[in-house]
């Protein structure tokens, strides 16, 4: 389990192709002296495993269903992505609950500047809509963020210069892709109630099951 609070950038060394998945060389741009083979680690929002340490990075590798599901699809050599290691039991949870699993890619359609901060707005798949909420909370490259805006064909959120120094995202044009993780709150109570959907609730329906 994540936060969204990057701790910093990482540059792809190498891309390396390996039966039915790829293999990242990821080089840190900042001090990650305690990893570790076999830890998980948050690469862009997508949740990995540690496969291999050398002097100067890592490694991990991506299964198909990560490539199908992430934007590593159109990873490159030289890209840089956001790193952040897990919480530990006791930690802060200083953004929110981000499982590291990623549930589609996003579009950039617009980019602003207002005042010193930036204002993006992204179109996601019309099936995912429904798990963003005006005010919520949303992973975008593993980013903890507020949706500031909902509109029918995707959302808007708020850059604070701070995050756009720190995180890839202030490098991002109209029209590049993104990892996005909807909350996971809003999954579970939307899967919960998808079960009343189609039932009747009157005094009797009401009265079987101990509310009236």
């Amino acid at each position: 389990m994540f936060t969204g609070l990057i701790q910093g950038r990482g540059k792809v060394v190498r891309v390396e192709k390996v039966i039915k998945g790829l293999r990242l060389f990821l080089r840190p741009l900042f001090s990650l002296d305690d990893l570790k083979i076999g830890d998980s680690i948050a690469v862009s929002g997508v949740c990995l495993t540690v496969v291999d340490i050398g002097r100067d990075g890592f490694s991990v590798e991506l299964s198909p269903e990560t490539i199908s599901r992430t934007t590593f699809s159109y990873i490159r050599q030289g890209q840089e992505v956001n790193l952040e290691q897990p919480l530990r039991l006791g930690d802060r949870i200083g953004g929110h609950l981000v499982t590291g699993h990623v549930d589609t890619v996003g579009t950039v359609t617009d980019r602003r500047e207002r005042g010193e901060n930036i204002i993006f707005a992204f179109s996601i798949p019309d099936e995912w809509m429904p798990y963003v909420v005006e005010k919520g909370s949303i992973a975008i490259d593993g980013i903890s963020l507020t949706v500031n805006r909902c509109f029918r064909e995707g959302f808007e959120v708020n850059i604070i210069p701070y995050t756009a120094k720190v995180t890839t995202i202030g490098q991002c044009r109209i029209g590049d892709k993104v990892n996005i993780e909807t909350d996971i709150v809003g999954k579970y109570v939307l899967r919960l109630l998808s079960s009343w959907q189609d039932k009747k609730i009157d005094k009797s329906f009401l009265k079987r099951h101990g509310f009236w």
